[in-house]
């Protein structure tokens, strides 16, 4: 696999995960009173907090014409396209938090992996892993190499004001996936051939991932989110017993090397039947997609966590009734768990009338103050 690292890489030596040397910290007073994290700490709410995945994008004419001329991965390594294609959906939708915009593959090109978002595609990897000796190559980041997320979430924590930002990065199996497939898989073959035709290099290799997310999240946390969210996009096309024993140690040295400095929430799709093995991660929140009603995730996990969704992102398409219809299901759902953020089940769809979010926001809020 010579080919992984770009030729300029100046990624460090690998080294074993540390544990996370920061003091706990708490948010400054202005933001405990978030509705948001109040809910992610299943703390009393004025009203149900709201954001969508992937707020910050393609749905936003705003956005489509500040990305012209510039290539995705380039534009979340620029501060301050960063810090206005944040802000852009807390502008018009009036969310109750922002996310940071960038994206799961950055840490892995920032440490000099190979790699393009190919449009219509997704992550490409140029030299994807095929062995032990590949893993070996793989090296730890250092936070130097992220220095334009440390600066990009200090200018939007100065914007933002009283409004959450959460920063996010991805889990050890999905970005395995990418890394072993060469890019998106729908059957995640060769990524399952490798975790158990090579046990111990799919382990290293994990541990390796591990350290890249935990690092990025430290920056994020260090430079000023209030929250954070792991992503497990694919953990879904897994069996219980493959999530128990190959991955989720993974993710939960992640939670475990951060600490409980910020509220916490882990999302896969497709993990009805993983929920509550994903629970036992680390997290505070778990992240529900649209299959999975939110009481019935909530009883399964238990009453120590929060829950997030769980609109259907294609529903979003539908008339206005049908989309009411299902916010007020969603919302009597979501009282009934211990703390709810709404939030859609998977990513808003490019073609999304961004008008519609902005309604579904305020309808939200409205019902759920007059529950």
């Amino acid at each position: 696999m010579s080919g992984i690292m770009g030729k300029n890489s100046t990624a460090t030596e690998h080294s074993s995960p540390e544990p996370n040397s920061h003091m706990s910290m708490s948010l400054p007073q202005d933001l405990t009173a978030s509705p948001l994290i109040a809910a992610a700490r299943r703390q009393p709410v004025p009203h149900t907090p709201v954001w969508f995945m992937r707020q910050a994008g393609r749905s936003l004419p705003e956005y489509r014409e500040v990305r012209i001329g510039v290539d995705m991965l380039d534009s979340c390594m620029r501060p301050d396209l960063v810090t206005e294609i944040t802000l852009q959906p807390v502008r018009r939708h009036k969310v109750d938090a922002a996310i940071l915009y960038s994206d799961i593959v950055l840490p892995l090109r920032a440490i000099g992996v190979d790699l393009d978002i190919r449009p219509g595609v997704g992550p490409v990897i140029a030299e994807p892993i095929r062995s032990a000796a590949d893993v070996s190559q793989l090296p730890s980041m250092d936070p130097a190499q992220v220095d334009f997320i440390d600066q990009a979430v200090r200018q939007l924590v100065a914007e933002l004001g009283n409004t959450p930002l959460i920063g996010f990065a991805g889990a050890p199996f999905t970005l395995a996936s990418y890394l072993i497939e060469g890019g998106p898989s729908r059957n995640h073959e060769k990524t399952k051939a490798f975790m158990h035709s090579q046990p111990d290099a799919w382990h290293d290799l994990l541990q390796r991932l591990s350290q890249i997310s935990s690092t990025f999240l430290r920056v994020q946390i260090d430079a000023g989110v209030s929250a954070v969210q792991l992503f497990d996009s694919w953990a879904g096309a897994l069996s219980v017993a493959d999530y128990e024993r190959l991955v989720r140690p993974h993710s939960a040295a992640i939670f475990g090397a951060i600490g409980d400095r910020v509220p916490k929430i882990h999302f896969g799709l497709g993990t009805a039947l993983l929920l509550p093995s994903m629970a036992g991660a680390g997290a505070d929140v778990i992240g529900v997609d649209w299959r999975t009603p939110l009481d019935h995730a909530s009883a399964q996990v238990g009453p120590a966590y929060a829950v997030q969704g769980n609109l259907d992102p294609a529903l979003l398409f539908a008339d206005w009734e049908v989309i009411e219809t299902e916010i007020r299901r969603i919302v009597a759902e979501g009282q009934r768990a211990p703390g709810h953020i709404f939030n859609l089940g998977h990513g808003v769809l490019p073609n999304t009338d961004p008008d519609v979010l902005t309604r579904v926001v305020a309808l939200v809020h409205e019902v759920s103050a007059a529950s």
